[in-house]
């Protein structure tokens, strides 16, 4: 039997606007329920009351402005139909005759004029024909499957939702998700004061909302879900306290007792651009970011998971005891959906020892690694290795051991000028390294006095790019310089992205490019003391 089919246009949800009607319904809905919910689950629920709107409009629609023709029934002169087969056109009917064919019972044949030049003539009285079967949703058209409706256009309606709930006052949203203000418990200054004396005893946190209610003992003969959403409003509304928990979870730190350098950037990672600097060539800023990690790159974090990454350190990194939260490293790490902070803990893999990690997402970096690279011998250019853990909130970590050699490696030197020169001694090693950015620093303490230096003396950076490529190669018998190596060299008294150093070099006339990653000074630059 056939069905009439109702379909939506092929452009209703990727064309759809947000109604005053679907926002009192969304309203309506979370004081229903009472349970607070996130733009994407929002999202979910007008898709679904949308599908049952819009089917039910056009039934509507189709059944108005005369009546269905089904074959079943008689009509006579004058009546209005309409017609699924053709579209729901619309016709009157001009003549009514008997029908003649013996291998049907007896019924008419109506004639229908549909405008002044074209009649079509139709059977009438046919009682089993199969166009008379009820009119239906077509089954077959995804865009009135919810599935298919919110996984292809989910988050693009949950993308216009957040938009508009951002500019509406009665909606408060924590983590990610939304509740009508006027639904919420008074939090007296008194039962926050609490919660700080519960988070200083737990060490700054982080708790989850529940052990907090837990010993506040705040009024919870309301809805409990209420009361806690009620907690966290009033948590988050005051400065004493950070929201640190990954997306999904809601966890509480002081914020006095979080470190310094989760609160404000560590000095070595801080960066001041040039004031004028050109693009580099995008081909070679490719190669060089497929080996090198750099959160002030804006490299595109892949959509796919990966099971784990391997990096190496930079000078910076190393002595703020960091990691970069770049390119496919971010995939590894716990987000959230609003918090700027995101505490989590490191596992390192071989003993199980646990290390309390911050992700800083507004500066793209990862916190908490001091302790761990000291005892595991890490050097700049060691090869570090992460990759999430079984459950949540955690990531695991390794060093990449070898057996102890001596091995001829790149050695910093400072002078008693606070100039540095780059000389190759032998050294004990017991990790494996990137052989173009390891750099041995004998005097880490005597290399932050020149880094203080340089960001004091405000030193271009054109020099101090000038200065290292002349160093490095007088370290090779070419004489030429790889820009993996001079970006780690850079690194140690500026803090410098690949772009900035592929830009400053492609700006200076005594460079020369060879080719791929190589670079080369002019002799003189080379040759000069």
């Amino acid at each position: 039997m056939a069905s009439l089919g109702l379909s939506l246009d092929p452009n209703y949800w990727t064309n759809l606007t947000i109604t005053e009607e679907d926002l009192q319904f969304l309203y309506n809905h979370l004081l229903e329920t009472e349970t607070p919910q996130t733009a994407a689950e929002l999202a979910e629920v007008l898709i679904r009351e949308r599908i049952r709107r819009e089917v039910e409009r056009l039934k509507q629609e189709q059944a108005a402005g005369g009546e269905i023709y089904q074959p079943k029934h008689r009509y006579q002169p004058g009546q209005t139909l309409r017609f699924p087969a053709l579209g729901m056109l619309q016709g009157v009917v001009v003549n009514v005759r008997p029908g003649l064919n013996p291998d049907y019972p007896p019924f008419e044949v109506i004639e229908v004029e549909f405008d002044p030049a074209t009649r079509k003539e139709f059977a009438a009285g046919l009682l089993d024909h199969p166009l008379n079967a009820p009119i239906s949703v077509n089954a077959q058209d995804p865009l009135l499957d919810p599935k298919y409706v919110i996984k292809h256009y989910g988050r693009e309606i949950a993308a216009k939702l957040s938009a508009i709930f951002e500019t509406t006052p009665d909606l408060v949203r924590i983590a990610g998700a939304y509740f009508p203000r006027a639904l919420l418990v008074d939090v007296s200054i008194g039962y926050l004061n609490l919660a700080e004396a519960v988070l200083e005893m737990a060490g700054g946190g982080p708790l989850p909302t529940r052990a907090i209610l837990e010993q506040i003992e705040l009024p919870s003969d309301v809805n409990p879900k209420l009361t806690e959403f009620s907690l966290n409003l009033a948590l988050q509304e005051d400065g004493r306290f950070d929201e640190v928990g990954p997306a999904g979870q809601i966890l509480w730190f002081l914020k006095r007792l979080e470190p310094q350098a989760v609160q404000t950037p560590p000095v070595f990672l801080k960066y001041s651009p040039p004031d004028q600097v050109s693009e580099p060539p995008l081909p070679i800023l490719r190669n060089l970011n497929r080996l090198v990690y750099d959160e002030l790159e804006n490299q595109e974090v892949p959509r796919e998971e990966v099971g784990e990454v391997t990096l190496s350190l930079i000078f910076p990194h190393w002595r703020a005891g960091t990691l970069p939260l770049a390119g496919p490293i971010a995939n590894l790490f716990p987000t959230a959906y609003e918090s700027p902070r995101v505490r989590f803990n490191f596992v390192d893999e071989e003993d199980g020892t646990v290390y309390p990690g911050w992700v800083v997402r507004s500066h793209r970096y990862i916190y908490g690694l001091q302790e761990w690279y000291t005892r595991q011998d890490v050097i700049p250019g060691s090869l570090i290795t992460v990759r999430q853990g079984e459950k949540p909130g955690e990531v695991f970590i390794r060093s990449r051991k070898k057996r102890p050699t001596k091995e001829w490696l790149r050695t910093v030197l400072i002078g008693s000028d606070g100039g540095i020169v780059f000389t190759m001694l032998k050294h004990t090693v017991g990790v494996e390294y990137d052989e173009r950015m390891i750099i041995i620093i004998p005097d880490p303490e005597r290399l932050d006095q020149v880094w203080e230096q340089v960001q004091r003396q405000r030193t271009p950076l054109e020099r101090v790019i000038r200065n290292l490529a002349r160093e490095l190669a007088k370290l090779n018998p070419q004489g030429h310089v790889h820009a993996q190596e001079l970006y780690a060299a850079v690194n140690l008294v500026k803090r410098c992205p690949p772009s900035t150093l592929l830009a400053v070099l492609a700006g200076l006339p005594d460079v020369t490019h060879l080719g791929d990653l190589y670079f080369r000074l002019s002799e003189e630059e080379v040759s000069h003391e």
